[in-house]
């Protein structure tokens, strides 16, 4: 499994250097595109765990906000008001069901998977709400769109490595085994540590202060985690032990950005603070 995953990583990082050295607006096509890959594979999950969702209605609500956020300053709008959107034509599309329990379960199952898929554009808006970086900062070179999201997925990848070899080496007392039965609290300190460590490196790579970047470590690292538990809890309904078998050792795209889903929106509200 290691093995599989090593292998995946050697594929997928220099794909991920080339979109951050790229720039705008290719981290909004790469994001689009993991939403796209995403939403085929949530809403399958959905359906197989019995939710009569709109799969094409609520991939399409989540490529919406990843437009949104990628759009012009003067032209973004809320994103609450996109998701009201979303929400009101998920309601237009469940009055199609003649069994009204059925188009309920359509409306909610449909704007649930648009709005967690969707989540990801939160990595293009941390990008937009990046604070600048002092002029001698190591990493200011890359400037603080890069930057911020390099250290997101630094940060997440930390966690997720560090997890998984102190869980499969030291773990032993296991927690929310109805849900993920691999998770242990050996893991859990293991994958904070590490992406605390990534905090503290970034306080010398952004010239920021390592005690700020230690604490988004630290939160990123926990909603790295619960985006992964949800994802295991929507698998469980579902009864599939992987989102989709697009990668190998990491299943489907949504196996390999779960932990983002919930960890872009915790490090760009992080990030927004830092910068009221």
């Amino acid at each position: 499994m290691f093995r599989q995953r090593a292998v995946s990583a050697a594929v997928l990082v220099p794909l991920l250097i080339v979109v951050l050295l790229l720039g705008e607006p290719f981290i909004a096509l790469a994001v689009a595109g993991a939403v796209l890959l995403g939403g085929v594979e949530t809403f399958r999950l959905l359906r197989a765990a019995g939710y009569p969702a709109l799969p094409w209605l609520g991939t399409a609500i989540g490529l919406a906000l990843v437009a949104e956020a990628a759009a012009p300053a003067d032209l973004r709008e809320p994103g609450l008001l996109v998701a009201a959107v979303g929400l009101v034509l998920a309601a237009v599309g469940g009055f199609a069901e003649p069994d009204p329990r059925t188009g309920f379960a359509a409306l909610v199952a449909t704007a649930f998977g648009g709005l967690y898929i969707g989540l990801l554009s939160f990595v293009v808006r941390l990008g937009a709400l990046a604070p600048d970086l002092p002029s001698g900062a190591p990493a200011a070179p890359l400037g603080p769109v890069r930057a911020w999201i390099l250290l997101l997925v630094l940060t997440v990848w930390a966690y997720d490595t560090a997890a998984y070899l102190v869980g499969s080496r030291f773990g032993r007392r296991r927690f929310l085994v109805h849900i993920s039965p691999s998770k242990t609290y050996a893991g859990l300190a293991g994958g904070l540590a590490g992406a605390v460590l990534v905090g503290l490196a970034a306080g010398w790579a952004l010239a920021g202060s390592p005690l700020l970047l230690a604490g988004f470590g630290l939160l990123v690292g926990l909603a790295a985690q619960a985006g992964d538990l949800a994802e295991s809890l929507l698998k469980r309904a579902a009864g599939a032990k992987d989102s989709g078998t697009l990668i190998p050792g990491h299943g489907g795209m949504l196996d390999r950005v779960d932990s983002f889903l919930f960890a872009a929106p915790i490090a760009t509200l992080y990030a927004a603070w830092l910068v009221r």
